[in-house]
């Protein structure tokens, strides 16, 4: 699987606040958003039903 970038906007509070979560749970900022996402996913799976890939509706 590739890896992609993604650039977001984030204001300064919550920025300070990711990194402060990030670093209590031992990761970096990047690997905290992706256990955030992970887990989003999950959860919403979890409620809807699997994603596939052929289900994209926006790259």
């Amino acid at each position: 699987m590739a890896i992609k970038s993604l650039s977001i906007r984030i204001d300064e509070e919550m920025l300070n606040k990711l990194h402060y979560v990030a670093d209590y749970e031992g990761r970096s900022a990047n690997s905290q958003i992706l256990v955030l996402i992970r887990d989003c996913i999950k959860e919403f799976e979890k409620e809807n039903g699997p994603i596939f890939e052929n289900n994209k509706s926006n790259n």
